[in-house]
């Protein structure tokens, strides 16, 4: 028989894991929340905006703030980002996207070992490093996506709004570096959602839990690495994290697969 090399064994995988990802309703689903929830953000802050609030212990008056422009549901400026600020609309935006994307990766994964399609696939042609390769970029991929929806729906949120799409404090260069340097990031996400997944393998559950463990630590770092005036510097950082990440993880979740069973 002939023997298949790398590049051959890992175009196969990444063939055969686009065709799954783009035929499970699961993947749409995610596409579609990414796209409904900053609409349902951006109507419901205006709508609420200068809304008092009275405590009735302490009679402390808090007044509700929406987004005084639609960019920042995409993220805060490196000033404002330092800031510790928890308000509502900080907390709301484009940054809650990685933890859909662990949701993604992890159901993803753990489906392979719950069916039993992993094994069968170690068996018969693939290697654990085409295996762990093509999850890892096939998942980018649908991350990219999820945050491309998640754009377009802010883009219509802000008309439906009457939010204003002024931009204080940045320019369009800088808003594309910040959109590029939360994808790159996403990277990391991806890589250690994949490895938690093998970690947890048919338990979706426990890769769940471990990947938003990680991704409670590292989601005050977002906005510090990837506000809205971003240059190409917070570009390079990104994508140079997100690929030492990759590596770094796939070669830990290769291990993991080697080492342990596949059940």
């Amino acid at each position: 028989m002939k023997n298949s090399g790398f590049f051959s064994r890992t175009n196969t995988m990444l063939k055969v894991d686009f065709r799954r990802m783009f035929t499970i309703p699961f993947f749409y689903i995610l596409v579609g929340i990414s796209l409904v929830v900053p609409i349902l953000i951006l109507v419901m802050t205006s709508m609420m905006d200068g809304t008092v609030s009275v405590d009735p212990q302490t009679k402390e008056e808090t007044v509700m703030k929406g987004f005084d422009f639609v960019w920042q549901i995409l993220g805060a400026t490196s000033s404002a980002g330092m800031s510790t600020d928890m308000s509502l609309t900080s907390m709301c935006n484009i940054n809650m996207m990685y933890f859909a994307i662990a949701v993604l990766v992890c159901i993803f994964v753990s489906d392979d070992f719950r069916s039993g399609y992993s094994k069968n696939l170690f068996t018969v042609r693939a290697k654990k490093t085409d295996y762990v390769i093509s999850k890892t970029f096939v998942c980018f991929v649908g991350a990219a996506i999820m945050f491309i929806m998640f754009f377009v729906g802010a883009m219509i949120g802000g008309a439906i709004s009457k939010v204003p799409y002024d931009m204080i404090g940045f320019n369009i260069g800088n808003l594309v570096a910040c959109m590029m340097s939360k994808l790159f990031l996403s990277l990391i996400f991806v890589a250690v959602c994949v490895l938690a997944s093998v970690v947890g393998k048919s338990k979706a559950w426990m890769s769940l839990i471990l990947s938003f463990g990680f991704g409670m630590l590292f989601f005050t770092m977002i906005p510090m690495i990837s506000p809205l005036d971003s240059t190409i510097l917070n570009v390079i950082m990104s994508f140079g994290g997100g690929v030492l990440f990759a590596i770094g993880m796939g070669a830990i979740s290769n291990v993991v697969l080697k080492k342990t069973s596949l059940v």
